[in-house]
């Protein structure tokens, strides 16, 4: 694969004694071996990101626009290296792979507009103790910035997280997941390229189990962003000093159906936010919550959409569905079927597995008590359950410990505003499945879900501090 698979510290490629093997889900072979960073380099990239922040914190606004732009024309011009290798180590469908790679330059893009709309305030003191005072208040970046980023987007989200960072003039630290580190190894190589300040941007993949924690306890760590599991970003949470935050942790994410809701629509909505990359999205709708008296309806009508879904092979564009990441996950996965099934749960389709794959999975009648309702799954289930009443519905869907997203359909709006105020949820779309799109609208979860709210805004926000100047 070349250079792109060894970390990359203070502008150089450094090669380690260490190597992760990345798997091409394609044909279950060999893609590439990886040189991994240990605790070595992970020190070195702190030291390289802490001797240049300031450095970086002097960069003016047209030379953090520079970089983000450069890096767009460099996805875009790669845009075949990066959709063959996403197919290949994370096992999306090529039309999807595609798509991630266009929402990644996108990312870049719409962080120029928001580079360019920092700007400080003129403020007035109003207070007799303060009368006459005068004061301009100023945008300053908040200094290092430790991206951790999936598996499930390897692209798309490394570049939600490193574009507002740059665009508010911090430098960055980069640890990728295990599994996919070829996609980001490339976007590093891209940022390379530029006019950046060496050390203003350090890859460092590398397992969490060892380069962890050394990176998020120290010192000079000023933000966290990381999209993960509950359980790492508790970790996190209790490693970590004063820093600032956002953390997305999860979901599982109702979608409650309403009798006068358009069922074509629902049945649509919730195969596409159920299965899309075989479910393996933290926005994913992960349970039906369908009234009583419409339950056998729409899953009749879920069952027609999902036979619609094609599972063949990754580079072919009619192919909607490709394997879990590991054969754990899919063991994972296949245990919730089964408790649910344990439970009285009706398996009306799929429900086997191969190796890495799962079939696509309906359950109807699923209990309350069954694990599927209240776990995240993160594989290509849907499971239905029953509702009666707008009471049942919320009280069902706030006992789960996850709350990043949910979904309400029905014909009345001031119902579907009612529930969604109710919902213990960051997010909640009406009459549609959850999407965070390229990050023009905050995101993030509540209780076990995270902390914090992630999008282009208004991670630039979080990634600066206001400095007042008073007269």
């Amino acid at each position: 694969m070349g250079h792109t698979d060894r970390p990359l510290i203070d502008g150089q490629r450094i090669e380690t004694d260490e190597e992760i093997e990345v798997m091409d889900l394609t044909n279950g072979g060999t893609l590439t071996r990886v040189s991994t960073a240990g605790t070595e380099q992970a020190e070195q990239a702190l030291a390289a990101a802490h001797d240049v922040k300031r450095r970086m914190a002097r960069t003016t606004v047209p030379e953090r626009v520079a970089w983000l732009s450069a890096i767009a024309d460099g996805i875009e011009e790669r845009k075949e290296d990066f959709t063959e290798t996403i197919v290949r180590e994370a096992g999306k469908p090529i039309s999807g792979a595609r798509s991630e790679v266009d929402a990644a330059a996108e990312r870049f893009r719409r962080a120029i507009e928001e580079a360019r709309a920092l700007d400080g305030e003129y403020r007035r003191g109003t207070t007799s103790s303060h009368k006459g005072w005068r004061a301009v208040t100023r945008p300053e970046p908040i200094g290092i910035v430790l991206c951790i980023t999936p598996y499930n987007y390897p692209l798309s989200t490394p570049a939600l997280h490193i574009a507002p960072a740059l665009a508010a003039g911090n430098s960055v630290i980069l640890k990728s997941a295990t599994q996919t580190p070829v996609s980001t190894g490339i976007l590093a190589d891209i940022i390379n390229e530029t006019e950046l300040p060496e050390g203003g941007f350090n890859y460092v993949p590398g397992r969490g189990s060892e380069i962890g924690d050394v990176l998020v306890s120290d010192d000079r760590i000023n933000a966290i962003t990381m999209t993960g599991s509950a359980g790492a970003g508790n970790h996190i949470a209790r490693e970590s000093g004063l820093v600032e935050y956002h953390l997305e942790l999860g979901g599982n994410a109702p979608a409650i159906v309403f009798p006068d809701a358009d069922l074509d629509t629902v049945a649509a909505a919730c195969a596409k936010g159920a299965l899309k990359y075989a479910g393996q999205r933290c926005s994913a709708v992960s349970r039906v919550l369908a009234h009583e008296s419409i339950h056998d309806d729409l899953v009749e009508r879920i069952e027609k959409e999902m036979a619609n879904w094609v599972i063949d092979d990754l580079f072919d564009t009619d192919t909607d569905l490709g394997p879990l990441i590991d054969e754990e996950q899919a063991e994972w996965v296949e245990a919730l079927v089964t408790d649910a099934v344990d439970h009285g749960a009706t398996l009306v389709r799929g429900g086997e597995r191969d190796g890495r794959y799962y079939t696509p999975t309906l359950l109807a009648d699923v209990p309350p008590e069954a694990r599927i309702i209240h776990e995240e799954q993160f594989g290509p289930v849907i499971p239905v359950t029953t509702i009666s009443d707008q009471d049942d519905a919320i009280s069902l869907a706030n006992e789960s410990d996850l709350a990043l997203d949910g979904s309400v359909f029905t014909a009345d709006h001031d119902r579907a505003l009612s529930v969604a105020e109710r919902l213990d949820a960051g997010a909640v779309r009406i009459n549609g499945e959850p999407s965070h799109g390229i990050g023009d609208i905050p995101f993030g979860g509540k209780k076990a879900s995270g902390i914090g709210r992630e999008g282009l805004g208004v991670s630039i926000e979080k990634f600066t501090q206001q400095k007042s100047i008073i007269l």
